[in-house]
């Protein structure tokens, strides 16, 4: 029998977007974003009948689209049918989306993806269910040869040699994930998710442009890629202007003040989080955690957040010092794949063995 070459693989199924980091080299993403063909015209458009990330959101009126992940998990309510086309259309477009960023790491694996065995880490929300985990193992069946699963910010903290004395605050789209870290496998007692993050930013800033510009006509998917290359809580810098359409005719619009009244929305409940894990943790060491504050995902560049908390720190807790990872897109899926890679090969086995 010839002897399989492991790729490890580390993944962050995002609700907004799914990154993936290999150790042939491969480091990629794709917007959480799966489209279906509407009808046989669209299907010609595309000849294919499954449309991904950039090239479904630019083709959105051709197709059915579907975000697998909601929140930063998959797509399935608790009480959900598993028989239900709901529940099974989640899960066919969550598989769908997996198998093509494994495709996309084999392609351009330097060995052609030929007789490898692929081992993957999933990230996950910090309090991701019980069933919301037992799906998406089930979904990495037959894509991923072996699987685990992981909070997302403690994959961050692996990956950034943080194990002990830091406090990890990863701001996705959907979730804000906290978790302190003190030298151990974080427990759920050391671990809160919010959901105010990025999406709920996005929703805020569009009800405030609404109430303000009752003329314009735009989505909430406009105003999200604009915060997304212009997102500010600063008081100082230039103004920040927008285009917006009025009658067809597109208008510049002043939005300073109400993208960073947006951007600040989520700062209460992520310090509040901090201070509830801080206020239960022990009392000689909690300081340790205030002034190791580390913020990652796609949330943590808003221009400003890092000192905002860290002045909602000093009113709440008495101090804080707040700094921020060199790849946040990344840092999930990088500490996924340090993990992988740290993982014997005993461990594989026993996890296969009691997926049996």
């Amino acid at each position: 029998m010839v002897n399989k070459r492991v790729i490890n693989v580390g993944i962050d199924l995002g609700t907004s977007r799914s990154v993936i980091a290999c150790d042939n080299g491969v480091r990629t993403y794709l917007p959480s974003v799966v489209g279906y063909p509407k009808d046989a015209v669209a299907r010609k458009l595309f000849g294919k009948d499954i449309v991904f990330g950039d090239e479904a959101l630019k083709h959105r009126m051709s197709l059915e689209m579907h975000r697998p992940f909601d929140k930063g998990m998959l797509k399935i309510a608790q009480d959900l049918d598993e028989n239900s086309p709901e529940y099974k259309r989640a899960i066919e477009a969550a598989r769908a989306l997996l198998k093509r960023l494994i495709e996309i790491a084999l392609e351009a694996d330097p060995g052609g993806g030929s007789n490898v065995l692929v081992r993957g880490v999933l990230g996950a929300p910090a309090l991701a269910s019980r069933k919301n985990k037992k799906a998406m193992l089930e979904i990495a069946r037959g894509i991923l040869d072996d699987v685990m699963y992981v909070s997302e910010p403690f994959a961050v903290a692996y990956g950034l040699g943080l194990l002990t004395n830091a406090f990890i605050v990863d701001i996705g789209a959907g979730t804000v994930d906290l978790c302190r870290m003190h030298g151990t496998m974080p427990t759920d007692d050391d671990q809160i998710t919010t959901m105010k993050a990025g999406d709920y930013v996005d929703q805020v800033f569009y009800e405030l442009l609404t109430k303000k510009y009752t003329d314009a006509n735009f989505t909430v998917n406009m105003v999200k890629k604009f915060k997304e290359e212009n997102s500010n809580i600063s008081q100082r810098g230039d103004s920040i202007y927008i285009e917006l359409p009025v009658k067809g005719k597109p208008v510049k619009h002043d939005v300073t003040a109400e993208l960073r009244l947006a951007c600040k929305a989520i700062v209460p409940d992520i310090v509040e989080g901090i201070r509830k894990l801080i206020a239960s943790f022990d009392p000689e060491f909690q300081m340790h955690l205030k002034e190791n504050v580390i913020l990652a995902g796609g949330g943590s560049q808003i221009v400003g957040l890092k000192r905002e908390i860290e002045e909602f720190m000093i009113e709440k807790l008495g101090y804080g010092k707040v700094t921020t990872v060199e790849e946040p897109l990344y840092a999930g899926a990088n500490g996924a794949l340090m993990l992988c890679r740290d993982m014997p090969d005993e461990y594989w086995h026993e996890l296969k063995d009691r997926a049996k």
